[in-house]
């Protein structure tokens, strides 16, 4: 059963039953992702890194390699 035939199942079982209809599928998924990123970002925080920026200065110091001092 794909969402869009379970949502309209959903809704017609809150009609019969006098209830307000579901929200449409794809309503929430911004907060829901906002959610996630604020939630790493707390755990981060408790383990005492960095809450961001961290996948592009890791991503930056891969593809820089290693650093080599210049000869004296």
């Amino acid at each position: 059963m794909s969402i869009t035939q379970q949502y309209l199942l959903d809704t017609y079982r809150a009609s019969q039953h006098g209830e307000a209809a579901p929200p449409a599928p794809g309503t929430h998924d911004r907060e829901a992702v906002r959610g996630l990123r604020d939630f790493r970002r707390f755990r981060a925080v408790v383990a005492g890194h960095p809450s961001h920026g961290r996948i592009r200065g890791a991503l930056g110091r891969w593809l820089r390699g290693p650093r080599r001092h210049p000869v004296r």
